[in-house]
C-alpha cells in the first residue's frame, strides 16, 4: 500500500431510469450540486459487464462540498435499465445502501419527515449505540444517515455526501480480508452475530447475520482526501439464508448502486497489488486505449475495475484532468503534482462555481 495513494470514495455509482429527475432528488435531499463533468456517450469499455455491446448512457459526477464522496448518476440512452426481480435485502451480495453523513441525524431525519420522503422506520442505533436511520429515495435505493465528522465547507446544511456503504458478503473472513488489504480498511468498529434489532422492518433484517463495520486506520492522503474524508465499509453476511446476487442477469448501469469508486495515484502499482492479492483488473482503460487513458470531454484520466470476493465493482480512477472552474475553462492538471499532498482549500472549495440550481 505504501505505493499507493487512496484519497477516499470518489463516488457511487447509481443506475437510474431519468438522469435529470434523480439528480434534481440527490440536491434537494442530499445538497449533490457540484457539477464535475456531464456527458452522452458511449461505454465502450465496459461491455465485459453490459451484455457484450457497448451502450450508450448520460452520466453526470456530482459532490457536495460539506464532504464525503460524490455521486455518479448513470443513465442508458439506448435501452431500458431493468429493476432487480426481487425486493433487494441486507446480506445481499452487492452494495445494499450507502451511507450518508450527517450534522445531526435527528434533525435529519425530522426534516426528511417533514417533507414526506421513504422513511423505513424511526431512529435507530448500531450495536455502538450510535444513532441512525434509512431513507429510500423514489427509484428504490437505500440511504443510512450516520453522524458525520470531518467536514470540509460549511455550506448551511445537514449532510455531506457518500461517507462509506452496506456490502452483502457470502464469507465475511474473505470480504474483510479484500477490504482491509487492498483498500485499507483494517480497523474493525464492531463484529456482531445476531438477529439485529436496529435491523427490524428492513428487508431481510429479520434473518440472523454477522456484522462487522471497518474503518481505515491511516489516514487517507492525496489531493481531494480533505474533501472525501473518512469512509466506513459496513459488511453484513447471512448465516442461515444463502444471499442473491443483486444484479445476477442484469447489466452494469441498470438500476441501483452499481460500484463503489475510489481516488487514486499510483495505478500500476495498484495493479500489481491486485494481482497479487487474487483480485487481477477485469477492466483497464489505460490498457484498452493503448496508453491513452480515458476522455470524458470535462475530465480524463485512468479507470479500471476489481471485483471483490462476491463480484461487487470496485472502481479505481486516477484523475489527470479535471474542470475547476468550468464557466472560465479553468481545468486542474493533477499528473505533475505531489500525489500525497492533499490540494489547496481555497482550490477545491472554487469548485463552488460549478454549482447546478435547480
Amino acid at each position: 500500500m505504501n505505493d499507493v495513494v487512496i484519497s477516499g470514495i470518489q463516488q457511487v455509482g447509481i443506475g437510474v431510469a431519468n438522469l435529470n429527475d434523480a439528480w434534481k432528488w440527490y440536491r434537494e435531499n442530499f445538497g449533490m450540486d457540484i457539477r464535475v463533468f456531464e456527458e452522452k456517450a458511449e461505454a465502450g469499455l465496459m461491455k465485459r459487464y453490459t451484455g457484450g455491446v457497448a451502450r450508450s448512457r448520460h452520466a453526470a459526477l456530482a459532490l457536495n462540498l460539506q464532504g464525503g464522496g460524490g455521486f455518479e448518476i448513470w443513465q442508458y440512452t439506448d435501452r431500458i435499465p431493468e429493476a432487480p426481480g426481487f425486493e433487494i435485502g441486507l446480506g445481499d451480495l452487492g452494495i445494499f445502501a450507502v451511507k450518508i453523513k450527517s450534522k445531526d441525524v435527528k434533525a435529519s431525519y425530522d426534516l426528511y419527515k417533514s417533507r414526506d420522503l421513504d422513511l423505513l422506520g424511526g431512529l435507530r442505533k448500531d450495536p455502538k449505540g450510535n444513532e441512525y436511520f434509512f431513507v429510500k429515495d423514489p427509484y428504490g435505493n437505500v440511504f443510512q444517515l450516520v453522524g458525520g465528522t470531518g467536514w470540509f465547507r460549511d455550506e448551511r446544511r445537514l449532510t455531506g455526501a457518500a461517507y462509506g456503504v452496506v456490502v452483502g458478503a457470502s464469507n465475511m473472513d474473505k470480504a474483510i480480508s479484500f477490504y482491509s488489504r487492498i483498500l485499507g480498511y483494517d480497523k474493525v468498529i464492531y463484529d456482531e452475530t445476531a438477529t439485529f434489532k436496529d435491523y427490524e422492518n428492513i428487508p431481510g433484517g429479520e434473518q440472523r447475520m454477522r456484522r462487522v463495520l471497518l474503518i481505515h486506520s491511516q489516514e487517507r492522503k492525496g489531493g481531494f482526501s480533505r474533501m472525501f474524508g473518512v469512509s466506513y465499509i459496513e459488511l453484513v453476511s447471512l448465516l442461515d439464508k444463502k444471499p442473491r446476487n443483486i444484479f445476477q442477469g442484469r447489466f452494469w448501469g441498470d438500476l441501483g448502486f452499481i460500484h463503489l469508486c475510489y481516488d487514486i495515484k499510483g495505478m500500476g502499482n495498484l495493479k500489481k497489488l491486485c494481482e497479487k492479492e487474487g483480485f487481477p483488473f477485469t477492466v483497464d482503460s489505460m490498457a484498452d486505449h493503448d496508453e491513452s487513458g480515458f476522455d470524458m470531454g470535462e475530465a480524463s484520466g485512468h479507470f479500471s475495475y476489481v471485483e471483490d470476493p462476491d463480484g461487487t465493482l470496485i472502481e479505481f480512477v486516477e484523475a489527470h484532468r479535471i474542470p475547476l472552474v468550468k464557466k472560465l475553462g479553468i481545468y486542474l492538471n493533477l499528473k505533475k503534482r505531489d500525489a500525497r499532498k492533499s490540494l489547496p482549500n481555497w482550490m477545491l472549495k472554487a469548485l463552488r462555481f460549478n454549482r447546478v440550481k435547480n
